[in-house]
């Protein structure tokens, strides 16, 4: 425990760092960060064109849609503050500055992960938490105790799930310099997947979510909960409350994954 909460303090001062360099430029900063949440917003104007011309999809309205849209663009918003420079990763095996990374006495995914923090991803966030404050004036939702702790849980349940996922996949750089498109398609499209109700997609695509790389978990089970909806692919009910432990589980392989690829690297110049 003394040693995890030491590797969090490091976390904490190199983020710091970053973050206090970045507020040398303040107006700039915002400037990025108001431009970055006008960018992202384009995705939920996509939505609302779409509720522009049809009442409801399925039997989700524009409440429902901009809710589970909202957890799953704040979830991953999160996510990409903190390790979104994963996608320099095959970079860094490319030009060989991993290994750097493996000399020092510091597990190297917290150094990856530590190695930049741009704040202005965060106005995707704040996009995320406009949308879902104008769901909930649309939604009619019983609220309970465990209603109202769901969304945050979810939220957080979700970061963690886009994560493991994030991390996971990075580790194909080691054999696969160039597959970032890849880590992509599982990653930025996995955030986009999960802006809808699932039963919209193919089941092929529905098993891949639900029981291979856990995307359902993120916003899809949470808000089926929340909004107290049937759910359309026929799952036990049990799953609407599985987040938490998906995301410690996958959390888990996500760690094995990577400690098992950085065991067999061999270097740029192996």
């Amino acid at each position: 425990m003394a040693e995890v909460r030491s590797l969090a303090g490091i976390y904490v001062r190199l983020v710091g760092a970053r973050i206090r360099s970045q507020l040398e430029y303040r107006v700039s900063t915002a400037l990025q960060l108001v431009g970055v949440a006008i960018l992202t917003a384009t995705d939920f104007v996509a939505i609302a064109v779409i509720f522009a011309n049809v009442p409801e999809l399925g039997e989700w309205s524009l409440g429902e849609v901009a809710f589970l849209y909202a957890l799953a663009t704040i979830s991953f918003a999160l996510t990409d503050i903190a390790i979104g420079h994963l996608d320099l990763f095959p970079q860094m095996i490319r030009e060989g500055t991993f290994d750097q990374i493996l000399v020092r006495p510091l597990p190297s995914l917290l150094q990856v992960v530590a190695s930049d923090f741009a704040l202005r991803r965060l106005g995707k966030a704040l996009q995320g938490l406009a949308v879902l404050a104008f769901a909930l004036t649309l939604v009619d939702v019983d609220w309970t105790v465990g209603r109202m702790l769901a969304i945050p849980v979810a939220i957080a349940a979700g970061a963690v799930i886009y994560a493991a996922v994030w991390i996971a996949l990075a580790t194909v750089a080691f054999w696969i310099v160039d597959a970032i498109e890849l880590v992509n398609a599982f990653t930025y499209g996995g955030s986009f997947l999960s802006q809808y109700p699932l039963w919209i997609f193919a089941r092929c695509l529905r098993g891949l979510v639900v029981f291979l790389v856990p995307l359902a978990f993120v916003a899809y089970f949470p808000a089926v909960y929340v909004l107290d909806k049937d759910d359309e692919l026929g799952l036990p009910r049990a799953f609407s409350f599985a987040s938490p432990f998906v995301a410690v589980l996958a959390a888990l392989v996500a760690g094995a994954v990577w400690r098992n690829a950085v065991r067999h690297y061999r270097s740029a110049g192996g």
